[in-house]
């Protein structure tokens, strides 16, 4: 299994930390230039993102994250792999890693897209369900519930190839794959946790992502901010009916992903 690492050229600094995380975990890296929010045209960007989505506008760097994530899931597409393993530069790798990160013989027929990391405040809850056993301590799960970030994951060329049919975002990439409300295309990814989790994003443990200061001018309390988390909740509410069926019929139950 390959290991794409999305590295920004000018943050040598967070190669050498993941390749020395790497090293000790007995693993090998294949870096990826990252898009660079500071750098690329407009032109470049823009044309791959729709005007509005479900969230809102899309912050310049996270539209940049989100083509960078892109041209990983192409390269997994040109090569001649079944899956890769997709990690961001300021993500944080556990001692697990090299059980998920070693090889793909672990990962069950049908399973297109797992996620690695916790992103999230500690305590944060999952509705999971198909728990299943891989060994080593480790199980698989189905996702019901939204669980965004997009710092460690793998996905098959299965999953690749449909991801590179969407056109253009609607959503960051983290959403597109892992928010079942708001993206289309998740029931067709159908996403699974991996328990116990085997990354946690810098932002959680130090210091913040690159993108941050990208996403602050959307963060200020204003009318727009108001109508755009009432639009969230809507989007919330959606998916409760359907997730109410599921814990009342013992088909999935929530659980803490944080170890």
């Amino acid at each position: 299994m390959d290991i794409y690492l999305i590295n920004l050229a000018r943050r040598p600094d967070r190669l050498a930390a993941m390749e020395i995380q790497a090293n000790t975990l007995g693993l090998a890296l294949t870096r990826l230039d990252a898009v660079d929010a500071r750098t690329a045209p407009p032109s470049s960007v823009d044309r791959w993102f729709q005007a509005g989505g479900p969230l809102g506008e899309i912050p310049r760097g996270d539209k940049c994250c989100s083509l960078s994530h892109r041209a990983a899931w192409e390269r997994l597409m040109a090569g001649g792999a079944d899956y890769a393993a997709v990690l961001e530069d300021d993500v944080v790798l556990q001692k697990g890693a090299a059980f998920a990160l070693g090889n793909s013989d672990w990962i069950p027929k049908g399973v297109d897209l797992i996620k690695l990391e916790h992103y999230g405040p500690p305590g944060q809850s999952l509705l999971l369900s198909d728990f299943t056993d891989l060994g080593r301590g480790f199980r698989l799960a189905r996702m019901h519930s939204r669980h965004t970030g997009a710092a460690a994951y793998i996905l098959s060329r299965h999953a690749a190839e449909q991801l590179l049919t969407v056109p253009s975002f609607d959503l960051p990439v983290d959403h597109l794959l892992f928010n079942p409300n708001n993206s289309k295309i998740f029931a067709c990814l159908k996403p699974w946790q991996l328990l116990p989790v085997v990354a946690r994003q810098q932002d959680f443990v130090g210091d913040k992502s690159d993108i941050e200061g990208w996403r602050v001018g959307l963060r200020k309390f204003d009318f727009t901010y108001a109508k755009r988390e009432l639009i969230r909740f809507g989007y919330d509410l959606k998916l409760l009916p359907g997730q109410l069926l599921l814990l009342a019929t013992g088909r999935a139950r929530f659980m803490r992903v944080d170890g």
